[in-house]
């Protein structure tokens, strides 16, 4: 994809009591976001296992960051059952934030 993208990460706490904690400190979701569009073509997150990062990823995928985080929050209430779901979200929050700050500074 070249130029045409931009990686962006945000960042939240855990939970205490998950498996991820005993690797990480802080969840961390990841996404390869189209420059222009803002739309999430890739993503993950430090879950402890690889299907529950699948998962978060196919959530994630085709929504637009300039059109807010609300929906994709929604997608991750009512889809993810972990006990990770506050600091997905509160990652997601962050990483929206960094894709902000990336677009004004253009």
């Amino acid at each position: 994809m070249g130029n045409k993208t931009i990686f962006i990460a945000g960042h939240a706490r855990l939970p205490q009591g998950m498996a991820a904690k005993s690797l990480f400190e802080t969840l961390t979701v990841t996404a390869e976001v189209d420059k222009k569009y803002g739309v999430i073509l890739d993503a993950s997150c430090t879950l402890a296992t690889e299907h529950g990062r699948n998962f978060i990823g196919t959530l994630l995928k085709g929504y637009s960051l300039k059109d807010g985080i609300e929906e994709p929050i929604k997608s991750i209430q009512n889809h993810y059952r972990g006990k990770a779901t506050n600091a997905i979200v509160a990652g997601l929050k962050d990483l929206h934030l960094q894709f902000i700050q990336i677009k004004q500074g253009e």
